[in-house]
């Protein structure tokens, strides 16, 4: 799903740069058994696109499972030059970001949450390009209009 909305979001992700909040499948800890970020860290290289990421913890695991992903010291050195960021892990510190900030390091002010950890409507109003999971693209929460069913007897 994160590549398909970061090619409606970016288009065509060959020579795109895209950087990855989190590589970790949980936060707190620096597991990646059947982490999210194996599969889009590869998905989006297969794609052209070449692939930063971040996390607090797993950096050590991650350089020997994804040798291909570049790794930075931190979310916002991670964020200068990216056209996109893909929350993967809701680590804490993710959620305190300076995102003025970000939005300034960013080559575009992209943002697929993969997680929900930040509120679409102010990230919106700050002029980033956001989506987030389950979420419509008008930033709200998806509802469904069931019809009330109807005992016929």
């Amino acid at each position: 799903m994160a590549i398909a909305r970061l090619q409606e979001m970016l288009g065509d992700l060959s020579g795109k740069t895209i950087g990855l909040l989190g590589l970790s499948f949980k936060p707190n800890t620096d597991d990646m058994r059947d982490a999210p970020s194996i599969d889009i860290a590869r998905s989006l290289i297969a794609a052209g696109a070449t692939v930063r990421a971040y996390d607090p913890v797993a950096m050590d695991v991650a350089r020997t499972i994804l040798p291909e992903v570049t790794l930075a010291p931190d979310a916002y050195t991670l964020a200068e030059g990216c056209d996109a960021l893909v929350v993967v892990t809701e680590w804490n510190e993710f959620k305190h970001l300076d995102l003025a900030q970000v939005h300034d390091l960013l080559r575009q002010p992209v943002i697929f949450d993969g997680r929900n950890i930040y509120d679409a409507d102010l990230l919106r109003e700050n002029g980033f390009h956001y989506r987030g999971v389950g979420r419509g693209y008008n930033g709200s929460k998806l509802t469904l209009e069931v019809e009330p069913y109807q005992l016929e007897l």
